[in-house]
Formats: structure tokens, C-alpha cells, sequence
């Protein structure tokens, strides 16, 4: 079986969090975090120059907070997702081709317009827990098997 190595990448200041409402490709019309898929470079570096690329911010300091394998029902790869909280930056969140950043209060989060699994692993992000985990996911994203823990180290 195929893995794919993903990073996703969250500017959380407390009471507020940094969104991007996806535009075109995979997941758009969605609200996420911002990264990609990881080719020659390192997770890190990955992370880093997807959320410039995306949003144009400069990541100046990030804790690498989450693991997560995806897996999709009929589809043989995993996509291994290493989520990052942002907590220095330099720059403006920017509109770009690629995504539309908006900042949301903690408590205004738009659930309804993400992917079913942020329900579960974002309160461990909002709370500075590390998570590790597995989803399976069936017709019109559906999640039919999920695994989710707080751990100590990723």
C-alpha cells in the first residue's frame, strides 16, 4: 500500500485560529489548515513553504502536534497527515489562487464546511495535545472507522 506524506499547518493565537477555504483541487470548498504533499524536501521544509505558497505567511516557530493516517474506502493509499500548530509568523494572511485565509474564534470554528474528522482531533489542537490516529472513509466522506489518541510524543 501506497503512503503519500502530507503536512497541514494551523496558526493557532488563542481565542483565534487561522483557516483557508480551499478553491480548487482536492478538498476545495472546504475549510482547512494549509500544507501539501511532501516531495524532496524535508516535513518541515514542506510545511514552511506550503503555508507561504498558500497564505503567505512565514513561519517563524511551530510544534509538530499530530499524526494521522487517512484512509479512503475502493482507494489503496494512505495519506499520512503531520499537522503543525503555528505560533510565530511573520507577514499577512493573503488570498492566493490556492486558498482564501480567514481568521474564526475558537468558539465560531465552521465544522459544517470541514472535513467530519476535525470534530475529533481539533479539540486536542485546541488544548496543545499531541494526537495520533486513523480514519477510514467511505461514500460522501463519511467516516466509518476512526482511531484517536492523545499521546505524549509524534
Amino acid at each position: 500500500m501506497k503512503t503519500l506524506i502530507t503536512t497541514l499547518c494551523i496558526v493557532h493565537q488563542h481565542p483565534r485560529i487561522l483557516l483557508g477555504m480551499k478553491k480548487r483541487g482536492f478538498a476545495a470548498g472546504k475549510w482547512n489548515g494549509f500544507g501539501g504533499k511532501v516531495e524532496v524536501e524535508t516535513i518541515e521544509e514542506n510545511a514552511k513553504r506550503e503555508m507561504s505558497e498558500e497564505c503567505g505567511l512565514e513561519i517563524k516557530n511551530m510544534d509538530r502536534v499530530g499524526l494521522i493516517d487517512f484512509e479512503f474506502k475502493d482507494n489503496p493509499e494512505i495519506i499520512q497527515v503531520h499537522f503543525f500548530k503555528v505560533n510565530e509568523f511573520a507577514g499577512e494572511p493573503t488570498e492566493t489562487e490556492e486558498m482564501m485565509p480567514k481568521w474564526f474564534h475558537v468558539d465560531e470554528i465552521p465544522f459544517t464546511q470541514m472535513w467530519p474528522d476535525d470534530l475529533y482531533w481539533m479539540p486536542f489542537f485546541l488544548k496543545g495535545r499531541k494526537f495520533k490516529g486513523k480514519f477510514l472513509f467511505g461514500e460522501n466522506d463519511a467516516i466509518l472507522e476512526k482511531e484517536l489518541e492523545e499521546v505524549a510524543e509524534i
